[in-house]
């Protein structure tokens, strides 16, 4: 498959503070209707959706972490206890009364103007682990998994209580067909999240703490697509193990990407990216047999935009099926 951007009129995108909440919709809208223009004249594997982008700090935010707003910035939680003596302040909040209640209020609002079948991009989503590194002080938090571990158990199973009642409430408002988080690809079902704080614990920390969550979610919510741009060359056959992989995208060096590639070609789909784009040019032979991979290609123009689709075309034909 190939995804093809183009950055040409692509209007301003706002900072996702509360303040912003309109300019959020308005953003959101001309860019789907920029996408939904572009599919008579652009022949790549895009399919528009609505997009209610967020930050990484929303769920942290929800379980009583405060946000810093840059000026010239995406949102950040700033953690808020430093010891499992202070886990009593982390409460689970009702998704109502919580700072999440304005992600399904300017979802509401993207579908109502934009029509019941219009397919929605997921908000931004970390593992429960990942959270947790975000509620916790991180100064204190990766010795707390050793000396701790029980007390981080406990934090990141409050995080996957709020985080399964959040997605539960959203796939049933909003369909289980979505856009990925993160990058983009359409999911007919299942949920994508992102896993980065694996590049700095041990294959024994990730089979403990880590993959136990994920093989939870994916069976929840039918099969899980994951990001990670953490170093994590070290924990790619625990990946392995993660039960209904559908697709992985690590963001590495084209040579990690291109090692990988064949390591997971029996696994799942993959879309990996790094300083560089796969060169379409060279054509499906610089692939492992068996691969599925996801393309990606960045351009300024249209017409470099429909150059670019024109190349896949030509070099990947599509198999008779």
């Amino acid at each position: 498959m190939h995804v093809v951007t183009w950055t040409e009129g692509a209007p301003e995108r706002p900072w996702p503070t509360p303040s912003n909440r309109q300019a959020r919709i308005d953003w959101a809208m001309r860019s789907y209707e920029r996408r939904r223009e572009a599919v008579a004249w652009l022949d790549d594997d895009t399919i528009p959706f609505l997009e209610p982008y967020t930050g990484t700090e929303i769920f942290a935010q929800a379980l009583g972490c405060t946000v810093a707003y840059p000026d010239d910035n995406m949102p950040f939680a700033r953690p808020m206890i430093e010891s499992a003596a202070e886990l009593h302040r982390v409460k689970v909040p009702e998704l109502s009364a919580s700072t999440l209640a304005l992600l399904f209020d300017i979802a509401d609002e993207l579908r109502r103007r934009a029509g019941p079948d219009a397919l929605m991009r997921l908000i931004d989503v970390q593992s429960p682990m990942d959270i947790a590194a975000l509620v916790w002080d991180k100064n204190t938090f990766y010795a707390a998994l050793i000396e701790s571990p029980a007390a981080v158990k406990e934090l990141a199973g409050r995080v996957k209580e709020l985080l399964v009642a959040f997605l539960d409430r959203w796939f049933a408002r909003y369909g289980g067909a979505f856009m990925a988080h993160y990058p983009q690809y359409y999911m007919s079902r299942g949920l994508t999240l992102s896993e980065d704080e694996v590049g700095a614990v041990s294959p024994e920390m990730f089979d403990a703490l880590f993959l136990p969550e994920l093989a939870d979610l994916s069976a929840r919510y039918d099969g899980l697509g994951m990001h990670c741009c953490a170093n994590a060359r070290h924990q790619w056959e625990g990946f392995k193990r993660i039960p209904d992989l559908r697709l992985l995208n690590l963001v590495q060096p084209m040579e990690v990407c291109a090692e990988a590639l064949g390591y997971f070609s029996s696994l799942c789909a993959q879309m990996h990216g790094g300083p560089q784009e796969w060169d379409l040019a060279r054509g499906p032979g610089q692939f492992p047999p068996g691969a599925h991979v996801v393309l990606t290609s960045t351009v300024a123009t249209p017409e470099e935009a429909r150059a670019q689709a024109d190349i896949f075309r030509r070099l990947f034909p599509s198999p008779d099926v």
